[in-house]
């Protein structure tokens, strides 16, 4: 009877042993989610200070597929856990096409600014196209958009060097979500308010006609701003971009950012237009990105790093830490994107 009682003692000890260890490697497991992702945000996602708190805190890990804001919203997400466009027009887009995702929230955001050298921003200041006021440059858009409605030439405002008329590189509108940001603040220009589809029949050729003189359009945010630091002055003299790609590649490379700061010029449009980047769970699995993403310490990181305004970590001297002339301390002079339906029929016509 002893002998019996022991062995049910060693078994019950080995069945609670098991049911620890089952419970111990389930609180271990590492969920991996898959979606599409916008350039711009790679270097947030592949930073291993992120990757750490993703996986020690939140049991995760995020695999993605680089995509335009635009273009995931029309890709197949089969076996996709989210999305993770760069602006609220393409969660109205997916909502139009799919109806309400499983869930939606503004993670990131940062504003739509023009880059460029030097040179290129001492003459648009001395044409009265850009200004300066306690160290931060302004463009006006609207003398800006005239300038490149009436064709005038970089030679016309001083800079012969430089071939052909004014315009100012961006990513395709139909594809990527900074050109098409771009777009939606050009039709907001023309206009002379907030782009809607009564202004349409007036604006578009006029629209159509600006983005036909630029040729050759990046998918990638990502892929234009490379392009612009490393092709100079001559290939892209002037480019649409986020903030918070300046700030990211100071962080990041600041030997190379040393070398380069007194030349490359961020340019804030007036107004100018944000990029909220919201995240798109597709699926109840896709959802636990929220809540990671939303981490105290990931969004201090998200600024810190990678320079977006995540609305607790964008005080005026936290970013002295960038080295970055000219950041602007507030954001004041922004317009609203057109709605949905109005970017929908620009990025149809475009």
């Amino acid at each position: 009877m002893k002998t019996k009682l022991i062995g049910l003692g060693i078994l019950a000890a080995v069945v609670v042993a098991a049911v620890v260890y089952v419970a111990v490697s389930r609180s271990r497991t590492v969920t991996e989610i898959s979606g599409y992702v916008g350039g711009e945000k790679i270097g947030l996602l592949e930073d291993e200070e992120v990757q750490e708190i993703l996986r020690d805190r939140y049991r995760l890990t995020i695999d993605y597929a680089k995509a335009g804001s635009i273009d995931m919203i029309t890709a197949d997400a089969s076996g996709r856990d989210f999305l993770f466009p760069s602006n609220q027009t393409a969660l109205e887009l997916y909502e139009q096409i799919n109806g309400k995702p499983v869930k939606s929230e503004i993670i990131l955001n940062t504003p739509i600014v023009l880059y460029t050298r030097s040179a290129v921003a001492d003459a648009l200041v001395a044409e009265g196209i850009a200004s300066e006021t306690e160290g931060v440059c302004y463009v006006d858009m609207e003398k800006l958009t005239e300038a490149i409605e009436t064709g005038k030439t970089w030679a016309d405002i001083g800079l012969p060097q430089l071939y052909g008329s004014i315009t100012v590189g961006t990513t395709d509108p139909t594809k990527s979500n900074s050109g098409n940001m771009f777009a939606g603040l050009l039709a907001n220009t023309l206009c002379g308010g907030v782009a809607n589809e009564s202004s349409l029949p007036e604006i578009l050729p006029r629209l159509k006609s600006i983005f036909q003189k630029l040729g050759y359009m990046e998918s990638s945010s990502s892929d234009l701003f490379d392009q612009f630091l490393k092709t100079g002055m001559g290939a892209k003299p002037l480019i649409a971009g986020y903030e918070n790609q300046l700030l990211e590649f100071a962080a990041e490379d600041p030997a190379t950012w040393e070398q380069v700061k007194e030349d490359i010029v961020m340019l804030y449009p007036t107004p100018t237009v944000w990029s909220s980047h919201v995240y798109i769970a597709l699926d109840e699995k896709g959802t636990a990105g929220i809540d990671a993403l939303l981490d105290e310490d990931i969004q201090r990181l998200a600024w810190e790093k990678h320079g977006f305004r995540t609305g607790v970590y964008d005080t005026p001297s936290a970013g002295e830490h960038f080295g970055v002339p000219g950041l602007a301390e507030e954001i004041t002079q922004v317009a609203p994107m057109p709605d949905a339906d109005t970017m929908d029929q620009i990025i149809k016509a475009l």
